[in-house]
């Protein structure tokens, strides 16, 4: 059997945490919102909250390796129904970034090729319309990483070690080039000279910290699959974590060094045309390599972890039996074919509806946060980490404070408050039918 090494962990965490987010975010939403200083601030800050978070998953990884993660933590701590919540909560979580990246990777080909990818309409949900090719492409990238993932951890694991390093090699030697070649003044005169920061603009970029960082709470899920101690899986994760938040940072900043916020909203891809100006075609194809990367290792990684927590679902009852069994090569491989039939369903959706999903998945997320705290607060007998993990709690309060506090500039919305309902409701559902399931005979 297959065991992960330590720049497999990293590998795992880092592409979890960079996807296609990381490169649009800085002209969708950070330069407008928050300029510069104020999101890097806002990581900053995001990913301190997400290193006291870890703390409490320190305690977890110490005391409870089992797979499921924070899932069967909680339901070996609190009970059935608590861990059912946190399951319930991640589920959505992971797979939905599965299929966010799948129906990313058009977007990809189309940053090379043009609109020329889309063809054969086929209708408009919420403004975006869904080409019979776009669905075709997507499904098909999501289909491939099911069988890399299916046939074992080595494959996958090398897969995701090449993807992160074009990523983060790429990135970081764009960032360096631009900032030979470009006139830094016009840069200097928008965001630093006279720049206020203003917690509001820090505080929208803190509110959706939990969902960009999720990544770092997949090591729980493959806690069986390491090479070394879990526990020494920790520093892994805050490398990952510290990892995660400089990326997003460079990437913002380095499409500020072209744009200013009022210029972004006239190009397709901020971020892209300000490398291309910058770089030319060279550096323009250096970025969608490093897309590419992202976008793909997002797949992979959560492909694996979602698979893993349906396997620990279906461990405990809540989940048919089916989809905790072990294929050949010890992969819960009808559980990975799960995974692709719900992700499939994302193309069709098209991606502002996925987007919906994406964003309350940040409460969702915090939720689990909140419990694996709570409950490291109470199981550790040591004093430093009872603290960390007590501070964890907090910033889990804090994040889910920031999504649902009606005066809050970061709140949900409703589309993405009546998806939140849908999804509880189907829990809902799946728990009263878990029920009969548990109390059947084995």
């Amino acid at each position: 059997m297959h065991r992960l090494r330590r720049i497999d962990v990293i590998a795992l965490v880092v592409g979890s945490i960079i996807g296609w987010g990381s490169f649009t975010l800085p002209g969708s939403r950070f330069l407008r919102a928050s300029g510069v200083i104020d999101t890097a601030l806002g990581l900053a800050i995001g990913a301190g909250m997400v290193i006291f978070i870890q703390a409490g998953y320190h305690v977890m990884m110490r005391l409870h390796a089992d797979e499921g993660g924070e899932f069967s933590y909680a339901h070996e701590r609190l009970g059935r129904g608590h861990g059912f919540i946190v399951g319930w909560s991640l589920l959505l979580a992971y797979i939905s970034l599965v299929g966010l990246n799948g129906t990313a990777f058009v977007l990809v080909l189309k940053r090379i090729f043009g609109d020329a990818v889309s063809v054969g309409y086929l209708y408009s949900l919420a403004g975006y319309p869904v080409h019979a090719s776009d669905v075709a492409i997507a499904s098909a990238i999501m289909i491939a990483f099911a069988w890399l993932n299916v046939r074992g951890l080595r494959g996958s694991s090398r897969t995701q070690n090449l993807l992160v390093v074009f990523l983060v090699v790429n990135v970081v030697s764009i960032f360096l080039l631009m900032l030979f070649v470009v006139d830094l003044g016009p840069f200097t005169a928008t965001y630093v000279d006279g720049w206020s920061v203003s917690w509001a603009r820090v505080g929208s970029v803190v509110a959706i910290v939990p969902f960009l960082f999720v990544g770092f709470d997949v090591i729980p899920q493959v806690a069986r699959d390491l090479g070394f101690e879990p526990h020494r899986a920790t520093r892994l994760a805050i490398i990952g974590i510290a990892v995660g938040a400089l990326l997003y940072a460079v990437l913002n900043m380095l499409t500020g060094l072209v744009f200013r916020p009022d210029q972004v909203d006239a190009v397709t891809w901020p971020t892209g045309a300000a490398v291309q100006s910058a770089l030319g075609p060279v550096g323009l194809a250096a970025l969608i390599i490093a897309l590419a990367g992202a976008v793909l290792g997002g797949i992979n990684a959560f492909t694996l972890a979602s698979s893993k927590l349906i396997a620990s679902l279906a461990e405990h009852r809540f989940l048919a039996p089916r989809f905790a069994q072990r294929n050949d090569v010890g992969v819960f491989h009808r559980a990975v074919w799960f995974v692709l039939a719900i992700s499939l369903v994302a193309p069709w959706a098209g991606r502002e509806v996925v987007n919906y999903i994406v964003n309350m998945c940040s409460a969702l997320t915090a939720v689990a946060y909140l419990y694996t705290c709570l409950i490291s607060v109470q199981a550790t007998d040591r004093a430093r980490a009872r603290v960390m993990s007590g501070i964890g709690a907090l910033c889990a309060v804090g994040f889910l404070s920031l999504l649902f506090w009606p005066t809050s500039s970061s709140r949900l919305g409703t589309l993405e408050l009546i998806a939140l309902a849908v999804w509880v409701a189907g829990g809902a559902v799946v728990y009263v039918a878990s029920g009969r399931r548990a109390t059947a005979p084995a």
